[in-house]
């Protein structure tokens, strides 16, 4: 039994739910589809998610919200006349669209959601629709029929476990169930999205749930890369990676899949594959709990703008009991997370992102270090980017880190910070953004070429 989740560029016109009619077609496992809001047909094309984010500020804002019904009405219409589907589900959707325009805007938290989540929602229906005209015997499920009951808290919904007693039940009924993407049901009944990559989450969910034996994840390319292909000219394609390793890749970086999203299928320990809907063919990147052969040391390199490093030297910092408690509690206070703190005897730095710092936070931050903690020196350093080597068999083989510290040195690139946890899946380097795509290309070159 498979649960495939289908992105929204695969889901972008008529044409392309074809080839999702064709991959769900092609074998009988596929009992579940979880589906996105159609993305964009070309580069200057709009998703459909866009277009409700625009049409929720317009209704906000009380202005005049008929184009952006209109335009969001005749997207689904063109999907609909091209695959020449029965007009009832377009009359749903259309009902669906015009209804958000009703919805009560004050002391309503929930509203925003609604108004994304409707994209997902109008989508499942009318793919569930398509399959049905289409020798699949299918049924559409909303979320809340399906038992995905999250916690109240918009925009960045959690699954309730209680509710996988529920999904589990899915796995009794014959029909293919085509589910929208991105978003629960509280159980107060609000609608509620997950964070970013809401959709992967609801496909993982649902393997989780009901126990799959694998989770498809199409998009549109053809699996996972062992660096980024903007920066390195036809990079290697990974055949296996293990949860750990992508959840570090993902975390500098690899945007293919977000790292929340690897969470209930890494729990239920259901493998995950990334495949092409464009070329369904091709293996794609396996994601499993355990290699199920001997890799090579390094299977990816990633790498992350948009940091900054609190950098504090004081005498004798090591002997003073707490001291890195009262930094971290100084961040707190601001409501600042760290990403890493690599220290020294006298020395310590905390690496955050960029976007956890404002001028009054930053003043505030080497305010407190200066005359509350009395540091020496205490001073921000900004353009920062986090590069990861990754590889779960790095720890059997020695000089790994000595390679990759020597091709960065070879190419003139400063490491300004070093660190590797005591799993050693990941070295992590911090360097200047200015270097970041020349570092990648000088460790791609040493470890896959």
């Amino acid at each position: 039994m498979k649960v495939v989740k289908f992105g929204g560029s695969s889901l972008a016109s008529a044409t392309q739910l074809e080839k999702v009619l064709n991959i769900v077609k092609a074998d009988t496992d596929r009992k579940f589809v979880v589906v996105s809001a159609p993305g964009k047909r070309n580069a200057e094309d709009t998703k459909v998610t866009d277009a409700l984010i625009k049409y929720y500020k317009h209704y906000v804002a009380e202005k005049d919200v008929t184009k952006d019904q209109d335009w969001i009405i005749q997207r689904y219409q063109d999907i609909a006349d091209e695959l020449q589907l029965d007009g009832r589900v377009m009359e749903n959707i259309k009902a669906t669209v015009l209804e958000l325009a009703t919805l009560p805007i004050k002391d309503n938290p929930f509203l925003y959601d609604t108004f994304l989540a409707s994209g997902e929602d109008n989508n499942a229906k009318l793919i569930a629709q398509y399959f049905n005209e289409n020798g699949l015997n299918a049924i559409y499920m909303h979320p809340k029929d399906a038992g995905i009951t999250v916690t109240n808290e918009p925009s960045n919904a959690q699954i309730i476990p209680s509710s996988y007693d529920t999904i589990e039940k899915l796995s009794e009924l014959d029909e293919v169930i085509v589910i929208p993407g991105f978003f629960g049901v509280t159980q107060d009944n609000h609608i509620c999205t997950f964070s970013r990559g809401g959709s992967d989450i609801t496909g993982s969910i649902v393997a989780a749930g009901v126990k799959a034996d694998l989770y498809e994840n199409f998009t549109d390319v053809d699996g996972i890369f062992s660096a980024h292909p903007g920066i390195v000219h036809n990079p290697n394609s990974i055949k296996e990676l293990t949860y750990r390793e992508m959840r570090e890749l993902a975390y500098a970086g690899f945007t293919v899949l977000h790292d929340e999203a690897l969470i209930p299928a890494y729990r239920g320990r259901i493998p995950l594959v990334i495949k092409n809907t464009n070329n369904p063919s091709h293996p794609g990147t396996r994601i499993v709990l355990t290699h199920s052969n001997t890799q090579q040391p390094v299977v990816g390199i990633s790498a992350d703008d948009g940091f900054s490093s609190i950098n504090i030297s004081k005498y004798l910092m090591n002997r003073e009991i707490g001291f890195g408690r009262r930094v971290l509690q100084i961040l707190e206070e601001l409501n600042i997370g760290f990403e890493h703190m690599p220290t020294g005897i006298d020395d310590m730095s905390v690496v955050v992102r960029d976007r956890e710092l404002t001028p009054i936070k930053e003043e505030e931050i080497l305010r407190q270090l200066t005359h509350k903690m009395e540091v020496d020196k205490a001073e921000i350093e900004r353009d920062l980017s986090i590069l990861m080597v990754v590889g779960e068999h790095m720890k059997d083989q020695i000089g790994v880190t000595a390679k990759a510290a020597k091709a960065l040195s070879d190419n003139d690139i400063n490491i300004e910070m070093i660190s590797q946890g005591s799993s050693e899946v990941s070295i992590l380097f911090v360097i200047k953004t200015a270097q970041k795509n020349e570092a990648i290309r000088a460790l791609y070159t040493t470890f896959f070429e």
